[in-house]
Formats: C-alpha cells, sequence, structure tokens
C-alpha cells in the first residue's frame, strides 16, 4: 500500500483530506494495483450553547480487475453535543450516521448475492 495526503484549507471546514493510496496484494489475486480515493472532512456548526458536527469519509476504489469491481464506501455522521448543551461538559454526542457502499469488498453486486449495503444508524458516542 502506498499513499499521499494531502490537507486542503476549505474556508468552513475542521479540516478537509484528499488521501489516495495504491493498493498491492501479493499479486495471485484480482484487486492488486488499484489505485483508491479516499476523502475525509469535519464541518462544526454552531447550535445554541452546543455544536452541531457533520464528518465523514468516502473510499473509491476506482479501478476493474477480473473479478474485482471498482467500489464506493460513503460514511457521513451528524453529531449534536449533548453534554455542552446540558452543561454537563463537552464530547458526549448523539446523532445520526449513514452508511453506503457499492460492490462491497470489490465483489459485484447480483440478486443471488448482495454486496450492495445501505444503513442509517443512530449514534450515542462519548470521548473520555
Amino acid at each position: 500500500l502506498f499513499g499521499l495526503s494531502v490537507d486542503l484549507t476549505i474556508p468552513g471546514f475542521d479540516y478537509f483530506q484528499l488521501n489516495t493510496y495504491y493498493r498491492e496484494t501479493d499479486g495471485k489475486r484480482d484487486g492488486s494495483g488499484v489505485w483508491q480515493i479516499t476523502p475525509a472532512w469535519m464541518y462544526t456548526l454552531p447550535v445554541g450553547n452546543s455544536e452541531l458536527i457533520i464528518d465523514g469519509y468516502i473510499d473509491w476504489v476506482v479501478e476493474n480487475d477480473d473479478s474485482y469491481h471498482a467500489n464506493l464506501h460513503f460514511n457521513p455522521q451528524v453529531k449534536y453535543d449533548l453534554a455542552k448543551a446540558m452543561g454537563w461538559g463537552e464530547r458526549f454526542y448523539v446523532g445520526v450516521e449513514y452508511d453506503y457502499w457499492s460492490d462491497k469488498y470489490g465483489i459485484k453486486d447480483s440478486r443471488f448475492f448482495r454486496t450492495d449495503q445501505n444503513t442509517v444508524s443512530l449514534l450515542l458516542k462519548g470521548h473520555f
């Protein structure tokens, strides 16, 4: 795995990174020698006495081999700092996460073998 990471300054964002990876295996299976692009971000919005945080990443494997398929994994979160809002300190978040992954693990989705994932989850997240 070879990679390059670039931090971009985008107004309003706490951070925005653009990462690229060249993925190699032992060369005996498909999925070796393909590129992956992974942006990651965080954006904070003040809301009353607290804040709303929008963060996440996208993993995009852009190339196909014979049996390994390009795939996209999109995973954003929207979180509210409940502890800060209630005066309990900081960093106890409640929120929601969306997870979408097409052709998971490079396996093409079919009606006989489902590899597309589409899920919403509720979050409780504490930092100690």
